[in-house]
Protein backbone atom coordinates (compact mmCIF):
# COMPACT_ATOMS: atom_id res chain seq x y z
CA UNK A 1 0.00 0.00 0.00
CA UNK A 2 2.75 2.48 0.91
CA UNK A 3 4.43 1.90 -2.44
CA UNK A 4 1.17 2.57 -4.29
CA UNK A 5 0.52 5.77 -2.32
CA UNK A 6 4.07 6.99 -2.91
CA UNK A 7 3.68 6.28 -6.63
CA UNK A 8 0.42 8.26 -6.77
CA UNK A 9 1.96 11.15 -4.82
CA UNK A 10 4.91 11.28 -7.18
CA UNK A 11 2.97 10.96 -10.44
CA UNK A 12 -0.13 13.00 -9.63
CA UNK A 13 1.03 15.52 -7.03
CA UNK A 14 4.72 15.83 -7.99
CA UNK A 15 5.73 14.98 -4.41
CA UNK A 16 9.04 13.11 -4.41
CA UNK A 17 8.55 11.26 -1.12
CA UNK A 18 5.93 10.82 1.58
CA UNK A 19 8.62 10.53 4.25
CA UNK A 20 8.87 13.35 6.81
CA UNK A 21 12.02 15.35 6.22
CA UNK A 22 11.60 17.88 9.06
CA UNK A 23 11.82 20.94 6.82
CA UNK A 24 8.75 22.97 5.94
CA UNK A 25 9.95 23.53 2.38
CA UNK A 26 10.19 19.77 1.89
CA UNK A 27 7.21 18.58 3.94
CA UNK A 28 4.51 21.05 2.87
CA UNK A 29 3.30 21.26 -0.72
CA UNK A 30 0.90 23.50 -2.60
CA UNK A 31 -1.41 21.39 -4.72
CA UNK A 32 -4.50 22.29 -6.67
CA UNK A 33 -7.85 20.78 -5.72
CA UNK A 34 -8.06 19.00 -9.09
CA UNK A 35 -4.74 17.32 -8.32
CA UNK A 36 -6.05 16.17 -4.94
CA UNK A 37 -9.18 14.84 -6.64
CA UNK A 38 -7.11 12.99 -9.24
CA UNK A 39 -4.89 11.49 -6.51
CA UNK A 40 -7.91 10.37 -4.47
CA UNK A 41 -9.48 8.81 -7.56
CA UNK A 42 -6.25 6.95 -8.31
CA UNK A 43 -6.07 5.67 -4.72
CA UNK A 44 -9.70 4.56 -4.88
CA UNK A 45 -9.11 2.71 -8.16
CA UNK A 46 -5.99 1.04 -6.74
CA UNK A 47 -7.94 -0.11 -3.70
CA UNK A 48 -10.82 -1.41 -5.80
CA UNK A 49 -8.41 -3.24 -8.09
CA UNK A 50 -6.69 -4.89 -5.15
CA UNK A 51 -10.00 -6.20 -3.80
CA UNK A 52 -11.14 -7.64 -7.13
CA UNK A 53 -7.71 -9.17 -7.74
CA UNK A 54 -7.55 -10.86 -4.33
CA UNK A 55 -11.08 -12.29 -4.54
CA UNK A 56 -10.59 -14.00 -7.91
Amino acid sequence: MNETLADIAKKVLSIETLETRKMDSLDFHDVAVWQVKKALEAAYRAGAASVTTSTK
